[in-house]
């Protein structure tokens, strides 16, 4: 299919548009590139400033199956969401849905990695990962009446019928990052396991919501091309991805983080599943804090986000853990750890919180805690709290809706920036994909469980938890 730029409002050749997003992105590092290169280091605060935060630790493997014989922490119950509350979380789905809706080329059904709210934007890099969101925003947005059936449908079929026939793979794998209009690799991206997982989470989602034939038989053929035994070929633990110039990444998925959603789709697939062992095979440390306890890694508090926005482990657990009281925990001890910092950064309270990966005044940076990592410096991100929504629902709609209220600068036709920082007086230009899709995501299984409902009706999700050895409990 033939694109036409100026339909986009795009002047000059794709050569230069890239040429152009790349110097103003500084060839921006991907999430995961960033948090390999400050794996196991804690940075951002002095050790006079730690000193003064609780006390976090990693737990022994003795002192963790001591305490396995223990009741688990408690975390605050969930309660239901008032008229109010209902009332914000449709304007901020219904805006966020704008997003993927406007911020797409509907002949391809790519959409942006990100785009500027404050100009007109006329970027043309697209994610995988952000057209996994939006394939699941579509399905939210039609249930909700945001757009016709109709419409709806058509967007799908064309996004997967791009992806089927023309998107470039590697045995059945996405680039990360596509121009939106032609589907060309852009940045020497790699092939990426985590970005083509989160791909597929949303295809096989309108599988199962539209129950159309065409949507049935493109989702089926993309899902069955992926092939998980290359990507497992010498190796039970997973590569993050892999180039044509150098082959496999070295970085492979070892830790607990947002790996979860690619091991149980691998092992789920009917044609080229993931050995059972692989589940086995990633590491569950244990940290500690502040007297709560939890799975987690030294990471931002995304990674106990974006497997959960679709794969549903409430009262279900593996012979390691419940991943979602897991998910309350670490989310409760983010929260408290941000209240502490507000003894150096007064912005941050009970009221206002809230760091995971995002942009900031000086660039995208990686940063979070327990342990205070990355340069933090009074930023709040919204997506840490909206991509939070199920595990802590008082908290963080409170957090969400006090940035509305008293921050106006933050809103915009397609909900929240992406950051802010109220001590410099900074607000954020751009809308990032993957922070708009898991806030959406999350905001709607907080108040229905639309999407753990539909994705979990799909064999593949099914499979995958059973193998991986997840069980119900009361």
């Amino acid at each position: 299919m033939s694109i036409d730029e100026s339909e986009d409002g795009i002047d000059g050749s794709n050569e230069a548009q890239i040429r152009k997003v790349t110097d103003q992105s500084e060839n921006r590092t991907s999430r995961r590139q960033l948090l390999r290169q400050i794996a196991g280091i804690s940075l951002g605060l002095p050790l006079t400033q730690m000193e003064a935060l609780p006390v976090w630790a990693p737990v022994s493997a003795q002192r963790q199956a001591d305490r396995e014989r223990r009741e688990p922490t408690p975390v605050p119950a969930q309660t239901a969401f008032s008229q109010e509350d209902e009332q914000f979380l449709d304007d901020l789905e219904h805006q966020t849905f704008l997003y993927f809706w406007e911020q797409a080329n509907p002949q391809t059904g790519l959409i942006k990695d990100r785009c500027n709210v404050r100009t007109a934007d006329t970027s043309i890099v697209a994610s995988v990962a952000s057209t996994g969101y939006g394939l699941t925003a579509i399905c939210i947005a039609e249930k909700r009446g945001f757009i016709s059936h109709q419409d709806a449908r058509l967007r799908v079929i064309t996004t997967l019928d791009f992806l089927w026939k023309k998107l470039p793979t590697h045995r059945g794998f996405f680039y990360h990052f596509a121009n939106m209009n032609t589907g060309e690799r852009i940045w020497d991206s790699e092939v990426s396991s985590v970005d083509t997982a989160i791909l597929l989470c949303g295809i096989l989602t309108c599988r199962q919501h539209f129950r159309d034939r065409d949507i049935v038989q493109l989702a089926r053929a993309i899902f069955d091309r992926v092939d998980w035994t290359w990507l497992s070929e010498d190796i039970t633990l997973l590569p993050m991805g892999w180039t044509p110039e150098f082959g496999f990444l070295p970085s492979k998925w070892d830790y607990y983080s947002e790996l979860m959603m690619i091991y149980l789709l691998g092992m789920g697939s009917s044609t080229h599943p993931l050995r059972p062992e692989a589940w086995l095979a990633w590491k569950r440390t244990t940290f500690e804090y502040d007297g709560l306890r939890y799975i987690g890694s030294f990471a931002p508090l995304f990674v106990h986000q974006y497997s959960q926005a679709w794969f549903d482990f409430r009262h279900k657990r593996d012979k390691y853990a419940d991943y979602f009281q897991n998910s309350a925990i670490a989310t409760e001890v983010h929260r408290r750890f941000c209240v502490e910092l507000g003894r150096t950064f007064p912005d941050y309270s009970d009221d206002l919180w809230g760091i995971t990966a995002s942009d900031s005044d000086k660039g995208y940076v990686i940063w979070g805690g327990p342990p205070a990592m990355g340069p933090i410096d009074g930023t709040v991100v919204p997506a840490a709290t909206g991509g939070s929504l199920p595990f802590l629902p008082d908290a963080t709609i409170r957090v969400l809706k006090n940035i509305k209220s008293r921050f106006p600068q933050t809103w915009s036709r397609y909900g929240f920036i992406d950051a802010f920082n109220p001590l410099k007086k900074w607000y954020d230009t751009d809308i990032v994909g993957i922070d708009a899709g898991i806030t959406m995501l999350m905001a709607e299984n907080a108040r229905t469980g639309f999407v753990w409902e539909v994705f979990m009706k799909n064999p593949e999700a099914q499979r995958g938890m059973a193998i991986a050895g997840f069980k119900s409990y009361s």
